[in-house]
C-alpha cells in the first residue's frame, strides 16, 4: 500500500483526548483499555498474548512488523489485543522464517489498526492520567460519534474476562507417560507456559476457568497451576474456592500473574486496579529470599495489596518490583504454594525466572 494514500484514523480516549494517524489500511472502529508495552521485540507474542484480551496495545518500538510474523511465534490461536497503536508500521518485512507480512495476518483477523500516532506524547499522557478506555476508528466516524459509543464500554475494573479465552473443554499438553501430572486452571494460559512444564517432565491437563477442585483432584495430578489472563481477578469467585480447596488439601500449587492474585484473594488479601500497570520485557524485580535481581516479562494491571499482604502472618514476599516496591511474588509459610505477578515463561524473553519453574517441580517432588 502506498504511504500517501493510506486514510486518516482516529484514537479518542475517554476523557476527549484524541490522537490523528492513518488506517493501515483494515476499515472499522474497536474499543478497550489503552495500555502500553516496552518492548523492543516479541510483538507476535504480545498480540497474541490473552492477558491482553480487551485492551488497545499502543507499541513503544519505534517499528512494527519489520520482521514479519510466523506459525510458532504465538502464545494463543489468535489475536487478543482489541486494536493496535503505532508510529511506524512496516508493511515490508525480512526474516528467514518469516511466514507472513503483519498486514496480512492482521487482515485475516481483521484487527484494527492506526500508525503515524505521536506515540511518545501518547505514553507520556497515559503515565500522567492513567489507564483508561479508548477506540480506534479508520472508517470515517467522527470524534461525536464516537464519544457516544465509548461511553457505553465498561471499565476493565469489575470486569470479568478469563471466561471468554479459558479454554471450553479439558484438553492435554506433553507426553502422557512424563513422571509429573499437573493440573492447569486456564484463565488465560499461554502456550509458553505449558512449554516450560512440558519440558520439565511433566503431563498437563488444561481444565477451563471455573473447574472445580473436585474435578480437577479426579484426575490424581501432582501438582496444580494457576494461569495468567485478562480482566479484574475479584468477580473470579469460583476459581477462588478452587484456590481455597487446593490449599485446605495442602496440594503444591503454582500461580502466575492472574493465578497470583486468585491466590491472595483466596486467603482474604485483596487486590487493586493499579494507576498504570507493568508491561514490557525489562521490568527490574528483586528476589528478597536469595538477594539476586531479575529482568523480567509483564503484563498486568491489577496487583495484591501489599500492606494486606503484609499482616498475614502465613505470607511471605519473595519478590518486589524495585522500580515502585509493588509485590512480584510471594509463598505460604504453612502450604506448599507460591506464585509470581510476572511471567517467568517469557517468550522471547528475559529468561532470568525460568527457575521458578524448577522451583515448581522441587515442591512437587517434596510433597510425593
Amino acid at each position: 500500500m502506498k504511504y500517501n494514500t493510506r486514510q486518516k484514523a482516529i484514537l479518542l480516549l475517554a476523557d476527549g483526548t484524541v490522537f490523528y494517524g492513518k488506517s493501515i489500511g483494515i476499515e472499522g472502529t474497536t474499543f478497550g483499555e489503552v495500555c502500553f508495552n516496552t518492548g523492543m521485540t516479541g510483538y507476535q507474542e504480545i498480540f497474541t498474548d490473552p492477558s491482553y484480551f480487551g485492551q488497545i496495545m499502543v507499541a513503544t518500538n519505534a517499528h512494527i512488523g519489520n520482521y514479519g510474523v510466523n506459525d510458532e511465534d504465538i502464545e494463543a490461536d489468535k489475536i487478543m489485543i482489541s486494536g493496535l497503536v503505532v508510529k511506524n508500521f512496516s508493511f515490508n518485512h525480512s526474516r528467514a522464517n518469516s511466514t507472513a507480512s503483519l498486514e496480512e495476518y492482521f487482515r485475516k483477523q481483521n484487527l484494527i489498526c492506526i500508525s503515524d500516532v505521536d506515540t511518545r506524547a501518547l505514553v507520556s499522557y497515559i503515565r500522567d492520567n492513567g489507564a483508561m478506555n479508548a477506540a480506534i476508528s479508520t472508517d470515517g466516524k467522527s470524534v461525536e460519534e464516537l464519544k457516544a459509543l465509548l461511553a457505553e464500554i465498561p471499565a476493565m475494573e469489575g470486569l470479568e474476562l478469563a471466561s471468554v479465552v479459558s479454554t471450553k473443554q479439558p484438553y492435554f499438553v506433553g507426553d502422557e507417560n512424563a513422571t509429573y501430572k499437573i493440573a492447569a486452571l486456564d484463565l488465560g494460559i499461554k502456550k509458553n507456559i505449558l512449554r516450560n512444564l512440558a519440558k520439565r517432565d511433566c503431563y498437563i491437563k488444561v481444565f477451563p476457568f471455573d473447574t472445580s477442585y473436585e474435578e480437577m483432584k479426579a484426575w490424581n495430578p501432582h501438582g496444580f497451576f494457576l494461569s495468567n489472563g485478562p480482566g479484574d481477578p475479584e468477580p473470579l469467585l469460583v476459581a477462588q474456592e478452587t484456590a481455597k480447596e487446593i490449599l485446605k488439601a495442602n496440594d503444591p500449587v503454582f500461580g502466575i500473574c492472574l493465578g497470583h492474585q486468585i491466590l491472595g484473594l483466596a486467603n482474604g488479601i485483596p487486590t487493586y486496579k493499579m494507576f498504570n500497570g507493568h508491561r514490557g520485557i525489562n521490568h527490574p524485580v528483586m528476589n528478597t529470599v536469595s538477594g539476586h535481581g531479575e529482568i523480567t516479562s509483564q503484563n498486568h494491571g491489577f496487583a495484591v495489596n501489599k500492606e494486606e499482604l503484609l499482616k498475614n502472618p502465613d505470607f511471605e514476599i519473595t519478590h518486589l518490583h524495585i522500580n515502585d516496591g509493588t509485590v512480584a511474588g510471594m509463598r505460604m509459610k504453612s502450604k506448599n504454594a507460591f506464585s509470581v505477578q510476572y511471567h517467568p515463561e517469557a517468550s522471547p524473553g528475559p529468561h532470568d525466572s525460568t527457575y521458578l519453574f524448577d522451583q515448581f517441580i522441587e515442591n512437587i517432588k517434596s510433597a510425593n
